[in-house]
């Protein structure tokens, strides 16, 4: 599959002017189970809505929001729930299973299609009619995720893109400035000018780094570039080395056919696992599955990897020495990151339909976002919110530049591959591209029988 194939994404920002909202212009969904024609009216009474999310940095601002809404519907109380990554998801099943989910829930793009197949999750396309409301003022194309015509499921609340974390000292060390990153280019062939500086970064025991014939790959005290433990969408790992190499996953968002065979894909895989397996330049794969990249980073054993924008604070809080982003090299069809969200959706079973419609279109407003722009969390999905964020960063004395101009590239993004089978996917392709990363099975072997599985999925 060609890069070629997917749409430009425009991401010129837009300015918000006040809360104005257009219609919209979608046609009504008529699989809704439950919305404004079928659902009762809000009562006026006194409601408690449950609200949960996993993210624990968001947790102040969003309770922050809570607290506004709460001031503007006094009939409503906002009981806000958090927990871990790990528990979350399954608390969340668990929940739906037992009738006891929270009304309205953070939910992640990649959990989408499986909520939507079980009919867990309330379309609210019937109340962004209702109720005049447009998504036209979000960045991008984040609102299209959300979205399966007739129905939509969520109003895209962040973005986030990929960069490179580094270690500045290290690369002081090493004699590399920084301003290479402006134009550093990498290929599947010798890894361009990119690994030529990961080769650097990386030292022995005897001090020699990995452009000396005297270095030692198996006695690595200093990697040049942490590598993560694989996943069936590679979001910070890998995702950006296989777009830039002139591939992406599938036709676009709820395609129905895969390309993890595609020749593009598969060099640029196994170039991202011989990183450690041939070259030694990158931690082993079972130190990374276990600890994480980003532990490695903050403990000092590598001087760059790649993460989102979600987690510039959690580096900046948790290492004790003075970190950098940079952009990502330049691949064969030029620099490329996902581009990519949250939203709050609605769970099927909540009692009180109207009240969550009312506290999930406040969470996506520009009250609220700008309150979560400004505590430097996230950058929110609209305009103002980013602006919010820029100038909380900057008081943190943090350049996040690097970011926010991958996502001003109206070339320089892609969408998350969202599809039905997500969890079906993710049990096919995990097992095997822990297979290529521990180097017991190469990527052209193991990939196309992978990609067949798939797209059998869909038949």
């Amino acid at each position: 599959m060609k890069f070629n194939r997917l749409l430009p994404l425009t991401l010129t920002f837009l300015l918000i002017a006040g809360l104005a909202l257009s219609a919209c212009t979608s046609a009504p969904s008529q699989e809704a189970a439950t919305g404004p024609e079928a659902a009762p009216a809000a009562s006026g009474e006194q409601v408690t809505l449950r609200y949960a999310l996993w993210d624990a940095n968001q947790l102040p601002p969003y309770e922050a929001c809570a607290e506004k809404f709460m001031e503007l519907n006094p009939n409503i109380a906002i009981k806000i729930e958090q927990s871990g990554w790990g528990d979350y998801w399954p608390d969340l099943q668990t929940g739906f299973v037992a009738g006891t989910a929270p009304d309205v829930f953070t939910n992640n793009i990649s959990k989408l299609p499986e909520f939507v197949s079980k009919g867990q999750v309330i379309d609210i396309q019937p109340w962004v009619e209702r109720d005049g409301v447009s998504v036209d003022h979000y960045i991008g194309d984040l609102a299209d995720l959300w979205a399966k015509e007739p129905a939509r499921f969520g109003f895209p609340k962040d973005w986030d893109t990929v960069a490179v974390f580094y270690n500045k000292a290290m690369l002081e060390e090493a004699g590399i400035d920084p301003a290479v990153m402006e134009d550093w280019t990498w290929n599947p062939q010798d890894g361009g000018t990119f690994e030529e500086a990961v080769a650097k970064l990386t030292l022995d025991a005897n001090g020699n780094n990995g452009l000396s014939p005297d270095f030692d790959p198996d006695n690595v005290v200093q990697y040049g570039f942490i590598t993560e433990n694989s996943s069936a969408d590679g979001h910070t790992q890998w995702s950006h080395w296989g777009v830039s190499n002139d591939w992406y996953y599938n036709d676009g968002p709820w395609s129905d056919h895969y390309y993890y065979d595609d020749p593009a894909f598969i060099e640029a895989i196994q170039w991202y696992a011989d990183l450690h397996l041939e070259k030694g330049y990158s931690p082993p794969f079972e130190d990374t599955s276990s600890l994480g990249k980003s532990a490695l980073f903050a403990a000092g054993r590598g001087a760059m990897t790649t993460d989102g924008s979600w987690m510039i604070n959690w580096y900046a809080e948790n290492t004790d020495f003075e970190i950098g982003f940079g952009k990502l090299p330049i691949g064969p069809e030029g620099r490329k990151s996902m581009f990519n969200g949250i939203s709050d959706t609605i769970w099927v079973g909540t009692e009180h339909p109207d009240e969550a419609w009312e506290w999930v279109k406040y969470l996506a407003s520009s009250d609220c976002l700008d309150s979560v722009g400004a505590s430097a969390v996230v950058f929110p999905s609209i305009q103002s919110g980013v602006d919010a964020a820029l100038a909380a960063f900057e008081a943190k004395g943090l350049d996040v530049s690097a970011f926010t101009e991958e996502a001003l590239d109206p070339e320089g993004t892609f969408l998350y591959p969202v599809t039905d089978h997500a969890s079906e996917i993710v049990a096919i392709m995990t097992p095997v591209l822990d297979s290529i990363m521990l180097g017991t099975a190469t990527a052209a072997d193991v990939l196309p029988e992978a990609n067949a599985k798939i797209n059998a999925l869909f038949d």
